[in-house]
């Protein structure tokens, strides 16, 4: 085999397939027919396509659809009719973008007939996407708040909580505005464990107390000021009506991903563990356990985190993820590793990740650039840019978390290269 980075990314397009929004809606509304009218929302970075398996399965039955999702990912979206708007709204940092399409999301909800069954389709992004906030707080505050979060490495339930407490439809409040009408929610899954409540902010489920609570949380004297203004949420029987499915989940293109390995005749080694926290830090671990371990595929999920610098430079966390790990391998030949977010996008750019092998470093180094350097200004997609590894898909129509796959071949695993590029095995 001459280059195995086709096979590598041949795997993560299987993983990708299994989970996307289009075929899970639609393979799910096909077993599952919903009753009566139906009328659709979909909220999230795979809206589109999640609202498309809509259409592929319901067909004339969905009288109305409005899907939101992040600026660009609209992709062509249409109805019969007019029955389809596609609202386009601001990811990661909300805007006034999001505080209008929170405002469409309410009117659609509360428009549509009492006898209809809403269609509600979520997935990840929704945080950002849509919002109505508490009180008297406007734009200017909702991204300062949003920028802080993104730059404080706590985790996507640390944040949620805050969102919460900021927010008239998050944290299942909602689901206030059915006004009796039954709810299909059906979601495609991008945190650990598969917490519904953290899912978008958790729109349409239930939550208690101790959901919303800020308690351990270490946030700036005006943030905790803002969470002051927290609306109650719901009583339960708000949600006699509401029903929620995960349709999709980092489980699912993990399994496909070690299904595609095998096929290619690799050995797989999955890990239930998810990957989290520093992602240089769980670049450095994956490749130690690589270059100790047997030949094969191994397949990790999760999401890891990027504490930013003051002003940080190109990519996101699984950028920084694959340069830390390309610092790793400097040297070894027959050992290739894929970052990627599943959603096909890995920070503000349009890059989902990278590919990195044991000259990628070398590569970089002959561009004029220093890996360290790089990674510790939170710049490593200009220097993998350089080294000719990142990884573009494009909107991918789902959002389960990250993967991150490693291809350690028996031939040259534990081989050194005399530093010039090349993927000869």
């Amino acid at each position: 085999m001459s280059d195995p980075r086709p096979q590598l990314l041949s795997v993560f397009e299987a993983a990708l397939a299994a989970v996307s929004g289009r075929n899970c809606v639609a393979d799910y509304l096909t077993a599952h027919p919903p009753a009566g009218p139906v009328h659709g929302v979909a909220v999230g970075k795979a809206a589109a396509h999640m609202a498309a398996g809509a259409l592929d399965a319901v067909g004339d039955r969905l009288a109305a659809l409005l899907a939101i999702t992040k600026t660009g990912h609209c992709q062509g979206l249409t109805g019969p009719g007019g029955r389809v708007r596609c609202l386009e709204s601001s990811h990661p940092v909300p805007d006034a973008s999001s505080l209008v399409a929170g405002t469409e999301l309410v009117n659609f909800i509360e428009g549509a007939p009492r006898d209809a069954t809403l269609l509600v389709l979520t997935s990840g992004g929704a945080s950002s996407l849509v919002e109505q906030l508490a009180a008297d707080l406007g734009a200017e505050q909702l991204a300062r708040v949003n920028r802080w979060l993104l730059r404080s490495g706590m985790d996507i339930h640390g944040m949620n909580r805050v969102r919460k407490a900021l927010s008239r439809i998050k944290g299942g409040r909602l689901a206030a505005h059915l006004g009796g009408r039954s709810a299909l929610n059906l979601v495609i899954s991008d945190v650990p464990g598969d917490d519904l409540r953290s899912i978008g902010s958790g729109l349409l489920v239930p939550h208690g107390p101790a959901d919303v609570s800020l308690e351990g949380l270490i946030l700036p004297d005006w943030l905790a000021a803002l969470t002051e203004r927290a609306e109650p949420l719901p009583d339960e029987a708000t949600f006699d009506r509401v029903r929620s499915v995960i349709v999709a989940r980092s489980a699912d293109a993990q399994s496909a991903a070690a299904r595609r390995g095998e096929a290619q005749g690799y050995a797989v080694h999955g890990h239930d563990a998810l990957l989290c926290g520093d992602a240089s830090a769980a670049g450095r671990r994956v490749v130690e356990e690589v270059l100790r371990g047997p030949p094969g595929l191994y397949v990790w999920g999760g999401e890891t985190t990027v504490r930013l610098p003051p002003n940080p430079g190109r990519g996101g966390r699984n950028q920084s993820l694959a340069l830390a790990a390309a610092l790793q391998l400097r040297g070894h030949d027959g050992v290739w590793l894929l970052a990627a977010g599943t959603d096909g996008t890995d920070g503000p750019g349009l890059d989902a990740g990278a590919l990195v092998d044991g000259q990628t470093v070398t590569r970089g180094k002959n561009a004029g650039l220093d890996a360290g350097q790089s990674l510790a200004r939170a710049d490593a997609g200009t220097f993998l840019e350089a080294s000719g590894d990142l990884l573009r898909t494009g909107p991918t129509g789902t959002n389960v978390m990250d993967l991150v796959l490693a291809l350690k071949l028996p031939e040259l695993a534990h081989s050194h290269h005399n530093g010039q590029a090349g993927h000869e095995a």
